[in-house]
């Protein structure tokens, strides 16, 4: 009989041999369900010693009818589905994997920042419907002496950062409180308030986590004070950006286009008015993903549940408990 029972609340992935190979060597049986109904997921949650989640909002609710459970580890960066302060009253560790995955977000956001500097998919749409010598249906600019603004200077700031070394700008600057100004000077670029970020940079690429501080970061203000001629990138949470005002500002023409993997909304829905715009790039929320990342991510997150069912401390916590239970 296994010591411990740990449950993976949503099947994201298919295979779970990463899971299995951590937790079954403490002694954990895995289960693995796709839940998406908090209120249904309590059955499945009961007894639980561990759980693994990714998308399914875990509410004070259901933190309530979880009877043993002593860790929620997080596939990711975030803990916004999560209700950290009810987790921390019942005595359960908190834990994400803020470390995984910043090189191919920051590859993504330097994917879409290339493609609308150049229109490329407005270019190769036009070519596959017989367009040729197009060049006068829209208008490219040198990278070379333009601005880059970074919001948010955490792992995938700096690696972008250091991504774009290569491409000639006159400056990155950077807007974040938390970071220090000599440790943002170190790499070659210049800490800035916001509105003097919006009002210089010709590429914005925002690199935050969602909180009541992020949340709308980029509203109707900003998007008025930018460049008639810039771009918006969005890689991190579809909240931080207004998306009325972002919408309302791609049809005035007050900005040049935007690169989006994430919406307010998900998945966006097929009535987004973000859809009509040539100059706007839409994945999939999937900036993250690689062979690579998904491998550390589903380790680490796992790695963490044995930690702590062990009776040590998870690597990455996002709270601390009053106590731990051995």
């Amino acid at each position: 009989m296994s010591k411990f029972r740990v449950v993976v609340t949503d099947d994201r992935f298919g295979s779970y041999d990463e899971e299995h190979e951590v937790l079954e060597a403490i002694g954990c049986s895995v289960e693995i369900y796709d839940l998406d109904d908090p209120r249904k997921a309590a059955q499945h949650l009961k007894g639980a010693d561990g759980i693994l989640v990714n998308m399914l909002p875990i509410t004070a609710d259901l933190i309530a009818s979880m009877d043993k459970c002593r860790v929620l580890s997080r596939y990711g960066v975030g803990i916004d589905n999560i209700d950290v302060e009810a987790a921390t009253a019942r005595g359960i560790w908190v834990t994400r994997v803020p470390d995984y995955g910043f090189e191919e977000v920051s590859d993504h956001a330097l994917a879409l920042l290339l493609a609308l500097a150049r229109n490329i998919p407005y270019v190769d749409r036009r070519v596959r419907e017989g367009g040729w010598n197009i060049g006068g249906e829209y208008r490219n600019h040198r990278i070379k002496g333009r601005v880059l603004g970074i919001v948010g200077f955490g792992l995938i700031g700096q690696s972008l950062n250091r991504k774009v070394a290569s491409l000639g700008l006159s400056k990155v600057l950077v807007h974040d409180p938390y970071v220090d100004k000599k440790l943002v000077e170190s790499k070659g670029a210049l800490r800035v308030d916001m509105d003097t970020l919006v009002r210089e940079s010709d590429f914005i690429s925002i690199h935050v986590p969602l909180t009541e501080e992020t949340e709308g970061i980029i509203g109707e203000t900003e998007l008025r004070r930018m460049k008639a001629g810039a771009v918006l990138i969005n890689t991190s949470r579809g909240s931080v950006v207004d998306e009325r005002a972002l919408t309302a500002a791609l049809e005035a023409g007050a900005i040049s286009g935007a690169g989006l993997d994430v919406y307010e909304n998900e998945p966006l829905p097929m009535d987004s008015r973000l859809r009509d715009f040539d100059r706007v790039i839409l994945t999939d929320h999937t900036a993250y993903y690689s062979e690579e990342a998904i491998v550390e991510l589903k380790r680490k997150a796992a790695l963490d549940v044995a930690a702590v069912l062990e009776g040590r401390e998870p690597r990455y916590p996002v709270n601390r408990p009053s106590a731990i239970e051995t």
